[in-house]
C-alpha cells in the first residue's frame, strides 16, 4: 500500500505594508527609503516641495536633501510617479504621489492649507484605497504629525532605525566592583601598578570591555582601574591634575585619563548639567596639545523654541555668540586658575589669537580638515546619528574626537534620549578598542547647582 505524504501547512501570507514618508524621515536620514524591506513606500510630492527649500547650504540635512533627490533622479523612467519603481529583489517599490489639494475629510477638521496636512491628506486616501488589502503607515518624527494621523484612524510610527532599545542599559563605562582581594589592590599600587587581568577578570561583574574603567574596592582600600584596549592587564588610574582643573571624583578621573591618552581616538563623555563634561574635555585638550596641530571646539546650534538664529539682531558673529559663549566661559575658568602674566594663561590668549584653538558653531568647522585635530563637540545629544557619522568619518590620522553632552536634555525638535546620535554613537562603539566612554554623574560645579539638577 502506498502510504501518501501528508502535505505540509501553508505559511501565513504575510501582510505588505505601505509606508508613506514624512520629510523630517528624509532630512533624518537619506538613505531611508531602503530600510523598509519587502514593503512599500511613497513620497508626497509635497515632500519633495518641501526639500527643495533645504537643498542649499551646508548643514548636514541640506547633504541629505541633495543626496535623496540625486538618489530619486536615479530612478529613470516615468513609473516612478504611476506605479512605482522596485528597489530590487525581494524588496519593495518606492513612488511619488500626486495629490491635488487636500481631502475634504482633512479640510472639516484641519481648517489650514500646509505641507503637514497635505502629507496627511495623501496617507488618508491611501488608505481608504487600499481598503485593507495592505497596511498605510505615515512615518514621521514630527509628534503632534503622529496624533493628528492617529486621530484619523491612520496608523503612524517614528522612523526607529537609529533608535536604541533602552537608555537604562546603555553603557557608562565604569563598574564599581566590591569585596575585592586586598593582596590584588595592594599590588595595583606598587610599580609597575600594572597586573595581568586574566587573574582578576572573573572577579568583574559583567563582560570585560575594552578600555573600561573600574572602581575596585573592599572594607580596607580601593583603587581606580582601567582595562587595556588589548585587556591583557588592569592599570591604576591616577588623579592628575590637567592645566590646573584637578579632577573631583572618581568619574572625573577616569573622563581625564580617557581624554588624555593618546591611543584613545574617540571618546564620549555624558553627564547632566555641571558635571564637567566640557571643562575636563577643554582642559585635556589643553594638556596634550604638543601632540595636535589645532584644538576645534564646536556645538550645534539649536536656537530656543526652534527658531531659526536670522530672528536675531546684528551680523553673523552677534547672532552665533550668545550659543558659543559657555565654551568660552569654559576656557575663562581654565584661564582663571593662573595669574594673567603666567605662562599657561598667556599661552591660551596666543592660542587663540593665532587659530591653534578655535570655537565656533559645528557647521563652520564641518568642511576643515581634521588632520591631527584634538576635536571637541559639545552638546552632542543635539545631532542625529547621521551627522555624528559624518563627524567621525571625517578624523585623520593622529586625531582625536570627543563627543560630549546630556542624553537627556535635548533641544531638538525631532530627536530624544533613545534616538540622538550621541546614544547611538555609545551604543555601537562600545566594545572597540579606539573608543572610550564615561558617564559623570555627579555634579561639582556647586552645592545649590547640584540640589536644583536633582530636584527640579
Amino acid at each position: 500500500m502506498k502510504i501518501k505524504k501528508a502535505s505540509k501547512p501553508n505559511k501565513p501570507i504575510k501582510k505588505l505594508k505601505t509606508f508613506i514618508l514624512d520629510t523630517n524621515v528624509i532630512l533624518h536620514d537619506a538613505t531611508c527609503i531602503n530600510q523598509f524591506q519587502e514593503h512599500d513606500v511613497i513620497i508626497p510630492l509635497t515632500v519633495i516641495e518641501e526639500l527643495d527649500h533645504f537643498k542649499r547650504g551646508s548643514q548636514v540635512i541640506n547633504l541629505n536633501a541633495r543626496e535623496f533627490a540625486r538618489t530619486l533622479d536615479s530612478m529613470t523612467g516615468t513609473a516612478l510617479f504611476n506605479g512605482g519603481v522596485s528597489m530590487g529583489k525581494g524588496r519593495g517599490k518606492v513612488r511619488i504621489a500626486i495629490y491635488r489639494g487636500i481631502a475634504d475629510e482633512i479640510k472639516e477638521i484641519f481648517k489650514e492649507d500646509t505641507p503637514d496636512h497635505r502629507i496627511l491628506s495623501v496617507a488618508f486616501d491611501w488608505n481608504k484605497k487600499v481598503n485593507g488589502q495592505s497596511t498605510i503607515i505615515l512615518v514621521t518624527k514630527d509628534v503632534n504629525l503622529r496624533m493628528k494621523a492617529k486621530a484619523l484612524g491612520i496608523l503612524a510610527e517614528d522612523y526607529t532605525t537609529d533608535r536604541i532599545n533602552s537608555v537604562e542599559e546603555l553603557y557608562s563605562g565604569k563598574e564599581i566592583v566590591e569585596d575585592f582581594d586586598d593582596e590584588v589592590i595592594v599590588k595595583l599600587f606598587q610599580p609597575p601598578y600594572v597586573i595581568p587581568a586574566k587573574s582578576v577578570l572573573k572577579k568583574f561583574n559583567s563582560d570585560p570591555v575594552p578600555n573600561k574603567f573600574y572602581i575596585i574596592r573592599n572594607s580596607n582600600r580601593s583603587v581606580l582601574a582601567y582595562l587595556d584596549q588589548e585587556m591583557i592587564n588592569l592599570r591604576k588610574v591616577d588623579k592628575n591634575i590637567i592645566y590646573g582643573i584637578k579632577p573631583r571624583n572618581a568619574e572625573q578621573t577616569f573622563a581625564v585619563d580617557a581624554l588624555t591618552n593618546l591611543d584613545i581616538s574617540l571618546v564620549t563623555i555624558t553627564g547632566k548639567a555641571g558635571t564637567g563634561k566640557t571643562l575636563l574635555a577643554l582642559a585635556s585638550a589643553l594638556n596634550v596639545r604638543k601632540n595636535y596641530r589645532q584644538i576645534f571646539i564646536a556645538r550645534p546650534i539649536i536656537p530656543l523654541s526652534n527658531r531659526d538664529i536670522g530672528y536675531l539682531p546684528g551680523d553673523v558673529q552677534s547672532k552665533i555668540e550668545p550659543y558659543m559663549q559657555p565654551l568660552w566661559d569654559n576656557l575663562r575658568v581654565i584661564q582663571d586658575q593662573f595669574t594673567e602674566t603666567d605662562k599657561q594663561s598667556t599661552l591660551i590668549t596666543n592660542m587663540v589669537k593665532d587659530e591653534k584653538l578655535v570655537i565656533e558653531p559645528l557647521s563652520y568647522i564641518r568642511g576643515r580638515s581634521l588632520q591631527r585635530i584634538f576635536f571637541i563637540v559639545d552638546e552632542a545629544q543635539n545631532l542625529t546619528p547621521h551627522e555624528i557619522k559624518t563627524i567621525i568619518t571625517r578624523a585623520a590620522e593622529g586625531s582625536k574626537v570627543v563627543f560630549t553632552g546630556d542624553i537627556y536634555q535635548i533641544d531638538h525638535p525631532y530627536l530624544d534620549s533613545q534616538s540622538n546620535g550621541l546614544t547611538y554613537l555609545i551604543d555601537h562603539f562600545m566594545g572597540q578598542k579606539l573608543y572610550a566612554h564615561v558617564n559623570l554623574e555627579k555634579g561639582e560645579r556647586s552645592e545649590l547647582a547640584e540640589l536644583a539638577s536633582n530636584l527640579l
